[in-house]
């Protein structure tokens, strides 16, 4: 089929938008609630109207691009005056009930909204809307997510990640007018679905959607000359945030972030990966004691966000979650334990501050059951978008330092598998590696275990073993959609695996709620992030957790061994049902809509 946009003749496939035949065409058309990516195109925000010409119709129609088929013959115009000046209009009835003030913003001016104002060619904003706005009380809450009604567009992006991509469906539209918002299904997050996966902040084209900041506590305790802060960065980090600072997506910036928090004044330096090369060691020791006694099967427990999906949504799988504690919690025990005697600090003037990928991290730092004498093991954590804002207050361009490196004489060295953990299938290639010696007296001899390398949202191995343990089978899952399938598949007895890992987040931890956005786009580094971790491992020397001298030494010397009565007292926790009643039900919801609109 054939049309014409500003003249030119273009080729259309039956049900393409206008807006899809135009950027096949490089035939540019603003818009801003939509998100190809997630295959979101409400039409709510008309900025990308365009003026239509159809044969059979005497009357020009103006038509948003993002949501209307292109038809036979149409003559459509992206450029006239009166598309313009309509743009501009929308524009500006968008930005008259949008909280204006860029600098408290959590954005800080680099949003989808201002760029798209540009774009449209806005001069001026002639009203200016607050209705509403005196009921919206400050949150003085300490949940991960924070969410701004005075700076929400009613895009609907989050309320569509969270329903099509993670099947959640925690969001909901409420309200009308200039008061239209969005807001949790129940109410509040404890009674809510969400599980903190951060993945709305992800897709949020403004400051609506944004982390509890913490930036604020981390300088005091910079500035506080009494107490010791203790960093340490997750595996993802170094791959994610390159980019913040101008370095092509991908780039390994490991050394530089070490620079960048000695510039800062931070005491000392860790890496994440230490910790995850000591889940391993409890992780797999674990599930061979598991195997051995025929319980299975058995989950991982790493990501938080899985941890809250499973305790609202199905505590019938919470005895199958292994006990261990996730390498950030494992990391603030070990330091607060362990290092502190080392290193004679008193545990009490230590802070621990984790850079992650996440925002559900923060809940868990939060978490009772992982604080000590109600002292939390980990202090804060900051997400990498924090962490960004952190430096450039320190005045800190990442892109012009000199890399650095881990020096701590306890807990710096990591191997190739704790590096891995960043990304989908890490967890389980890294504790294969492990349980294969446990079990064999040797290591690994194709070390890279390739049929657990796939980014299929739900993907399934055999994996030998060897021993008493033969072949084992194996499941891998990021994303929360593939979660529900298969946690509900494994309830029914209609799936049969050994071992099965979980990401909530689409692509792992290198794609977590924390990490940085991208305008117009939705995870879009995913795979470049992927294939530096791999790299990572290739070119670390020890490449198994069981290998890492420091662990050992940590065993040797403080631990005594995997899973001793003192490590699975350190390392370990317990998981406690907190049904929140409210489990998605997207067919059920969606004939209910069909069967109103037959009505």
């Amino acid at each position: 089929m054939k049309a014409f946009i500003n003249g030119r003749e273009v080729a259309f496939e039956a049900n393409e938008t206008i807006l899809d035949v135009a950027r096949r065409n490089d035939i540019y058309i603003p818009t801003l609630c939509e998100l190809n990516d997630i295959d979101h195109a409400p039409g709510t925000c008309r900025v990308c109207l365009v003026e239509v010409e159809a044969d059979d119709d005497t009357e020009l129609k103006h038509l948003t691009a993002c949501d209307t088929a292109m038809g036979e013959g149409w003559k459509v115009r992206t450029r006239t005056p009166k598309v313009q000046e309509m743009r501009q209009l929308q524009m500006e009835m968008i930005m008259a009930d949008h909280h204006q003030d860029c600098a408290s913003c959590p954005r800080t001016g680099n949003c989808e909204l201002l760029p798209t104002a540009n774009a449209v060619g806005l001069k001026q904003v002639r009203f200016h809307y607050t209705e509403g706005w005196e009921n919206l009380e400050p949150d003085h809450g300490k949940q991960p997510i924070v969410y701004d009604r005075s700076r929400c567009i009613r895009c609907q992006r989050c309320v569509a990640v969270c329903r099509k991509v993670q099947n959640v469906d925690a969001l909901e539209l409420t309200g009308w007018g200039n008061t239209a918002g969005i807001r949790l299904k129940g109410g509040a997050v404890d009674v809510s679905p969400c599980v903190n996966c951060g993945q709305c902040v992800m897709v949020c084209p403004t400051g609506a959607l944004a982390e509890r900041d913490q930036t604020q506590d981390v300088l005091d305790y910079l500035a506080d000359p009494d107490i010791v802060t203790v960093f340490q960065t997750a595996p993802a980090i170094r791959v994610g945030f390159g980019e913040e600072f101008g370095l092509p997506p991908g780039t390994n910036v490991e050394g530089q972030i070490i620079a960048a928090m000695r510039k800062m004044g931070a005491d000392i330096i860790l890496d994440t990966n230490f910790a995850a090369d000591v889940v391993i060691m409890e992780e797999g020791t674990e599930l061979l004691g598991k195997l051995a006694e025929k319980k299975r099967p058995v989950f991982t427990s790493c990501c938080p966000a899985w941890i809250n999906f499973a305790e609202k949504h199905y505590p019938d799988v919470l005895p199958l979650l292994s006990s261990t504690r996730s390498p950030q919690q494992v990391m603030g025990k070990v330091i607060k334990t362990y290092l502190a005697e080392k290193r004679g600090i008193d545990p009490a003037k230590m802070r621990v501050i984790s850079i992650m990928p996440c925002t559900a991290k923060k809940g868990e730092a939060a978490r009772g059951e992982l604080a000590t004498h109600g002292v939390p093991d980990v202090d804060v954590v900051l997400t990498m978008r924090e962490f960004a804002r952190l430096l450039r207050r320190e005045g800190i361009d990442l892109k012009q330092l000199e890399p650095s490196f881990y020096d701590d004489p306890f807990m710096s060295e990591y191997s190739g598998a704790g590096a891995i953990f960043g990304t989908t299938g890490g967890v389980m290639e890294a504790a294969v590696r492990t349980m294969y010696y446990v079990v064999n007296g040797k290591e690994l001899e194709h070390i890279e275990v390739s049929q657990l390398r796939g980014f299929e949202n739900v993907r399934s191995a055999n994996v030998n073993l060897g021993g008493q343990y033969g072949e084992i089978k194996v499941a891998m899952c990021h994303g929360l959609k593939g979660t529900r399938e298969l946690v509900e598949a494994v309830l029914s007895g209609k799936a049969d695996f050994d071992f099965i890992e979980i990401m909530a987040c689409p692509g792992g931890c290198v794609d977590g709620g924390g990490t940085l956005r991208s305008k117009k786009a939705y995870i879009p580094y995913a795979m470049k992030r992927r294939e530096t971790i791999f790299n990572i491992d290739r070119k670390t020397k020890v490449r198994q957790s069981h290998n890492n001298s420091q662990v050992k030494r940590l065993y040797a010397e403080y631990l005594e061994a995997p899973h001793s009565e003192k490590a699975h007292h350190m390392l370990h926790t317990k998981y406690t049902p907190r049904l929140c009643g409210l489990d998605a039900d997207i067919d059920a919801a969606w004939s209910e809509l069909s069967r109103q609109g037959r009505s």
